[in-house]
């Protein structure tokens, strides 16, 4: 993929989008909208939420698959797109043990 110097980029500290578990049309919709991230375009409903128990400037994108709703929590630096956790989301609440392993990952990465 070829990034423009002014794109940002992607840091993974977690999972990765790939098919399968996630549709060739999911997979197609994540990477449009982590481009658009890249970018410094600032997503709203229905494709991203702020997510400010997990941090200032984390992020929850909503990916709709065939079987599942995909969701990648990510935060917005002012250098990088830093993603923290990918999981297949069935309830309205994001599961504790998600938001407990986003926060370590994001301190771990800011202290590292």
């Amino acid at each position: 993929m070829h990034l423009d110097s002014e794109d940002k980029p992607l840091v993974w500290l977690h999972g990765e989008i790939k098919t399968p578990p996630l549709s060739k049309v999911a997979r197609l919709e994540a990477g449009f909208l982590l481009r658009r991230l890249q970018r410094g375009e600032n997503l709203g409903m229905p494709h991203s939420r702020p997510m400010p128990g997990i941090g200032a400037g984390c992020h929850e994108l909503r990916i709709p698959d065939e079987n599942a709703t995909w969701r990648v929590i990510y935060r917005l630096d002012e250098d990088a797109v830093v993603l923290l956790e990918i999981f297949s989301k069935k309830d309205q609440k994001t599961p504790l043990r998600v938001i407990k392993a986003c926060k370590m990952r994001l301190k771990e990465y800011d202290d590292g």
